[in-house]
């Protein structure tokens, strides 16, 4: 369980260090015919060049920690690559801050689907009785092993960040389903409420036109959560033709999502930004053709290089927990382009634009124009719809890798569940015209907010 390696270098060493260590023949000088098989170490000349001795003493001990019992983090659920840790010392002082940093390539086969790699070090400062951390360690992945570049010299390994167990799995596809059925009841809630709205009372063009906006938002997560129904129910027991369509079918409702949630910022920032001037012939149905229509080309191109197929999520020892018909793992890139990438743009804008409409709400019931919210519950309501309508909660998708991915994984589904809920009560409390005055109304405050920027 413990292998060590020795070596006298010079201070005056003119070349970098290389050697070779493995789990089971210890560490070693770096053979030059050596195919890959074993893990690697670089020392840059850096760190003998700093040392005050003419020789000095380089220690490499790989270790096996399950037959040790050493470096045990508490609630760990990461497992340390092939039970390896390898220390590395340099002389009787400690290393840090290296500019030209130390290297360590730990090999390994391919990795399963939904497993992430994290190069870290041992810190006997964390917690109680020590614990993992990343800081001064840089991760580069490969295919057939992963490289640690690191600042500093101490104890090493390759953490993997597990996939989701089994049951985890089916507990989140539970709550998964159990809040697309949720979903999918508010949404119709909401899109007969508008249209309700927007037939039994007389309202501005703005309004209807905002009006129209929630309608087709609401109906592209109401196409979404029916997707996701027929994609779990469906997949695994599917011609590869149909599951095909259903992993575009499923891509394009996610996309049309996406492209209403920016619409809708946009048009909250015509609305409190630009203020005057948004009138535009046949508004509405120019959003609709760029919010059903765009999507519709990516699709189509994501379909034409074959990145649609089953795609399966698997445990750490390659056991299959469950099937989606969705962007093959051979085509991740198009995953995180056109949802990723995507959505992280509109991310920004859109919270970018909230923070201005809070700040004008917030000013305008600083002075008394807007009576109607001044309620804190209607308040934090109001904002939590506006919050849930611009796609905040679906950031959380950034969050579900690594150690605290089941935690975050439960969050963002319950959280995602209650979206078209928040926007239904946030409608409701925004458009219902409980009396005749306007005050209170999202029409109020850009009539107020129009006078006020003309007036200037």
């Amino acid at each position: 369980g413990l292998k060590t390696l020795l070596l006298n270098v010079s201070r005056a060493v003119t070349r970098d260090v290389l050697l070779t260590f493995s789990p089971t023949a210890g560490p070693s000088r770096l053979n030059t015919t050596e195919k890959g098989k074993a893990g690697k170490i670089h020392l840059p000349r850096e760190i003998f060049r700093s040392l005050s001795s003419q020789t000095v003493r380089v220690v490499v001990t790989v270790l096996n920690i399950q037959q040790l019992g050493m470096f045990q983090e508490l609630n760990q659920t990461a497992q340390v690559l092939d039970n390896t840790v390898v220390g590395i010392t340099v002389g009787e002082s400690s290393i840090s801050g290296l500019q030209d940093p130390v290297q360590l390539t730990f090999t390994h086969g391919e990795l399963p689907q939904g497993v992430t790699p994290q190069c870290v070090f041992w810190d006997p400062s964390k917690g109680r009785a020590g614990g993992w951390r990343s800081s001064g360690c840089v991760t580069q992945p490969g295919d057939k092993g992963t490289v640690c570049s690191c600042d500093h010299l101490t104890f090493f390994t390759l953490l993997l960040n597990p996939a989701l167990d089994g049951s985890t799995a089916k507990a989140v596809m539970a709550v998964a389903t159990a809040g697309c059925g949720v979903a999918m009841a508010f949404s119709i809630f909401t899109m007969a409420f508008c249209i309700f709205i927007r037939c039994r009372f007389r309202l501005e063009e703005t309004v209807r036109i905002n009006l129209g906006l929630h309608v087709n938002l609401v109906g592209s997560l109401f196409l979404l959560n029916l997707a996701f129904l027929l994609n779990s129910g469906l997949s695994g027991r599917t011609h590869p033709r149909t599951c095909r369509f259903l992993g575009g079918l499923t891509h394009y409702c996610l996309l049309c999502c996406f492209t209403w949630m920016v619409l809708e910022g946009c048009q909250l920032y015509l609305l409190f930004v630009k203020v005057l001037g948004i009138y535009i012939h046949h508004y509405l149905a120019k959003l609709c053709l760029i919010g059903w229509g765009f999507p519709v080309l990516v699709v189509a191109v994501a379909g034409a290089i074959g990145s649609y197929g089953e795609y399966s999520i698997q445990t750490m020892d390659h056991q299959v927990i469950a099937h989606l018909c969705w962007i093959t793992s051979k085509h991740l890139l198009v995953h995180y382009i056109t949802n990723c990438g995507y959505f992280g743009l509109i991310f920004l804008f859109n919270m970018a634009v909230f923070g201005v409409v809070t700040q004008k709400s917030c000013s305008l019931q600083g002075t008394g124009a807007v009576q109607g919210y001044h309620k804190p519950w209607k308040v934090a309501l109001g904002a939590a719809g506006l919050f849930c309508l611009l796609g905040a909660t679906w950031a959380l998708a950034f969050l579900t890798y690594g150690i605290s991915s089941a935690a975050v994984l439960y969050l963002f589904t319950i959280l995602n569940s209650l979206q078209g809920i928040f926007i239904f009560i946030w409608l409701v409390i925004l458009y219902y015209p409980k009396t005749k005055e306007t005050t209170g109304s999202l029409s109020y405050i850009i009539r107020h907010d129009k006078t006020t920027t003309a007036s200037q």
